[in-house]
């Protein structure tokens, strides 16, 4: 029997030791942090950056590029469809990262998945659905695909130094680095990114209102773009609910969000609803899922049934009602509650020059008319050198025009052709490139009516120079083709907005409030934030009312289960709620704790609760420096649902007390000095800037603040003229010796 080998020994003897030769292997070295992030980590963020996540001003990414460039390359353009398999395999001569990543960059372009308004790719077979993430595509050897026509305007001379080109990875062939589009297709098609520290997201808009708009700045560089730029137009419908403010922030800066609705039918024969456009954010699976999870949990009892019935006539989510249920109100609910309405972030980055930057809708259409103008430029100056070559040679013919016989003597009486060019440039005083020319021209041709038709083309050579000429040398020119590319464009493939605009879709909110049940509440709320909503039948039945050591209820209040509820804080923010977001709670319980339940900020607590149900009324600051604020309850309504307000009121001195009143009170300010003064709020105006820093109401020595402020009530003070005054600001005036003996309370 063998015996085994110690595997100490083989270390020992350096038997099977590859490593044992290689100076510090094995060894773990120390690593400057920075040092990695500089050599190993930058390079590959640049990288991502500039080669891949970001487009650039032609609205292609590198991997879109190459993969339609290969395509064009392939007479795609205008022959018939191929298997998208030979398309990837040929395109990973320019693209070798995978023949997977290359199928699915084409997949988002055709125009069977259905995420771009304009597709670039014309296909057949199953490419799937951008709407759906469980219908998947078919395999590459199964689908088929063109270029599509519009990717004539991508390529349109392409080949007459319109744009850079560069080698490939393995220097075999050249690419485009850009293509010359003729029209703003980085606006026209969505276009999503993520890179290193930063990503792009750009929505698509009308391709006739993106022509329209950029012809304008062409002809006014001082235009208004939300003239003529409605809002984003999606590729798969839906209603848009139009913000101003939002769109011209994403038109000024490039950034923000709008929403967008599904479109749907309700059947009344079948007591169904179709839906059938859905916004750009979502997908069928995530609203089906999540309407099933709110029906489950009980919040949705109107649904007897949800299914997909997406086909090939298009998408199509179909809601079974139970009898009686409106069906306008329910979608409105689900409006609320489910991505059936959902925000499109919008993030304009693009690689300008190569350099990443976030750019409003203006500033990129003056990008695109700089870029756009050079490759005008460009062209002409390829199509002028061609002129000018060509009337060279033609001039060089117009001399042999004088004496046919001549030439051909010449050429007959050359002994070596090498001296047939020489002769030809002395005989006739023509340069060497004449002289090759005329050499070529077979000798058929050689009679005076070929070279006549070829002399007719000389003036006009001459005039289209010129008109060339005049072109690089006048800016007017180039704005004039360009617009006149763009209305070509916008002939050829202009369509109808696909994505609806609702102008006024507040009133639909409005019936959305009155599905809320409403029935009387009271309403507790402590000082450590703790807050409770009972019924008076709940509360007839409860004995004390628990809450946690040391806490105390500071407001007790009877309103209605549709009430609204603003938690102003102590960084002088609000919080808006409503009593119907809140469970019906017991005595017993200790309640919602506000700063969890609302999302305050770190180490932010709530100062005081206002009930409201109309917004009438004013809120009255009270401020340690003496100061205090009217405020108009209708400055804190908002149009849109938001539940955060900055800036509810003024920071410029800290907060001594806030009340909610519906008229003007009296209030009793107490100085720590121990003065006191009688206020009326009559007798200051409101405001409708909430951060208002208020009006002197009572004067302070140095070193004291207003302490505390409560409601006047009668048989307060033995004589309470003593603390009243008829001007502002005043000191108020000590406890005089009948109320001292008064149980006083502030």
């Amino acid at each position: 029997m063998a015996k085994k080998k110690n595997p100490d020994t083989k270390k020992k003897t350096g038997e099977d030791n590859s490593n044992a030769h290689i100076l510090g292997a094995g060894e773990i070295q120390p690593q400057i942090i920075t040092d990695t992030l500089e050599v190993n980590y930058m390079p590959y963020a640049m990288s991502v950056i500039l080669s891949r996540a970001i487009p650039e001003i032609d609205g292609f990414k590198p991997s879109h590029r190459k993969l339609l460039y290969t395509m064009y390359l392939m007479g795609l353009l205008n022959g018939p469809r191929t298997k998208s398999a030979n398309i990837v395999g040929r395109t990973m001569q320019l693209n070798p990262h995978g023949d997977a990543a290359i199928y699915e960059t084409m997949v988002r372009l055709t125009r069977g998945n259905e995420a771009l308004l304009h597709p670039y790719v014309d296909s057949k077979g199953n490419f799937g659905k951008a709407y759906s993430k469980n219908m998947a595509y078919a395999a590459s050897r199964y689908t088929e695909a063109k270029l599509d026509k519009i990717c004539t305007e991508l390529f349109k001379d392409i080949d007459k130094d319109t744009v850079d080109f560069v080698p490939n990875y393995d220097n075999t062939m050249t690419e485009p680095t850009l293509f010359p589009v003729t029209f703003p297709s980085v606006l026209v098609n969505s276009n999503t990114g993520i890179a290193v520290g930063m990503a792009s997201n750009i929505c698509s808009f009308n391709l006739n209102e993106i022509c329209e708009t950029t012809i304008a700045i062409l002809k006014n560089p001082e235009h208004d773009i939300s003239e003529t730029l409605k809002a984003p137009d999606f590729s798969g419908g839906g209603i848009l609910l139009y913000d101003r403010e939002k769109l011209l922030e994403i038109y000024k800066t490039g950034k923000g969000s709008v929403k967008v609705r599904a479109k749907y039918v309700y059947d009344k024969s079948s007591n169904c609803i179709d839906i059938t456009e859905i916004p750009p954010s979502t997908t069928c699976e995530a609203i089906i899922d999540k309407i099933i999870e709110l029906a489950k949990s009980g919040k949705l009892k109107e649904i007897s049934d949800i299914r997909d019935e997406t086909d090939k006539t298009g998408l199509k989510i179909t809601i079974d009602l139970k009898r009686g249920t409106d069906p306008h109100k329910l979608m409105s609910k689900l409006m609320k509650k489910t991505p059936l309405e959902d925000a499109t972030a919008c993030n304009f980055n693009l690689l300008i020059g190569g350099t990443p930057k976030v750019l409003g809708v203006g500033e990129i259409l003056e990008e695109w008319i700089g870029f756009r103008s050079e490759c005008i430029k460009r062209r002409t100056a390829f199509n002028l050198k061609k002129a000018e070559d060509r009337l060279h040679l033609l001039l060089g013919l117009q001399q042999i025009l004088l004496d046919i016989d001549k030439a051909v003597k010449i050429i007959r009486q050359t002994q070596e052709e090498a001296e047939v060019v020489p002769n030809l440039m002395i005989g006739f005083g023509i340069d060497e490139t004449q002289a090759e020319y005329v050499a070529e021209i077979k000798l058929r041709h050689l009679n005076r009516e070929y070279i006549l038709k070829r002399l007719e083309d000389i003036e006009n050579l001459k005039k289209t120079i010129e008109d060339m000429k005049d072109i690089l040398a006048n800016r007017g020119r180039i704005k004039n083709i360009i617009i006149s590319e763009l209305r070509d464009v916008m002939k050829k493939y202009g369509q109808e907005r696909k994505t609806q605009i609702l102008y006024d879709y507040e009133s639909e909110d409005e019936d959305d409030e009155n599905t809320v049940p409403d029935y009387p509440v009271r309403l507790f709320f402590t000082h450590d934030g703790y807050f409770k909503k009972i019924t008076p039948q709940s509360l007839r039945m409860s004995g004390e009312q628990k809450i946690k050591e040391n806490d105390f209820i500071t407001s007790e209040t009877d309103a209605s289960n549709s009430s609204e509820l603003l938690f102003f804080t102590d960084k002088c923010h609000t919080y808006k709620s409503k009593a119907s977001d809140f469970e019906d709670s017991k005595a017993s319980l200790l309640g919602d704790f506000i700063p969890s339940k609302l999302d305050f900020e770190t180490e932010e607590n709530p100062v005081y609760m206002a009930v409201t149900s109309d917004y009438q009324g004013y809120m009255m600051f009270f401020f340690e420096n003496g100061k205090a604020a009217k405020v108009d309850m209708a400055s804190y309504v908002t149009k849109t649902n938001r539940k955060k307000l900055i800036n509810a009121y003024s920071d410029k001195s800290p907060l001594a007390a806030a009340f909610y009143i519906t008229e003007d009170t009296d209030f009793v300010i107490k100085s720590t000095s121990g003065r006191l003064l009688i206020f009326n709020s009559g007798s200051i105006s409101a405001k409708t800037t909430k951060n208002t820093q208020g009006v002197a109401v009572m004067t302070l020595k140095k070193g004291h603040r207003v302490d505390s402020v409560v409601y006047y009530s009668d048989n307060m003070f033995v004589k309470p003229q003593r603390y009243k005054t008829k001007t502002i600001p005043s000191a108020g005036a000590l406890l005089s010796a009948e109320d001292q003996g008064e149980q006083m309370s502030f």
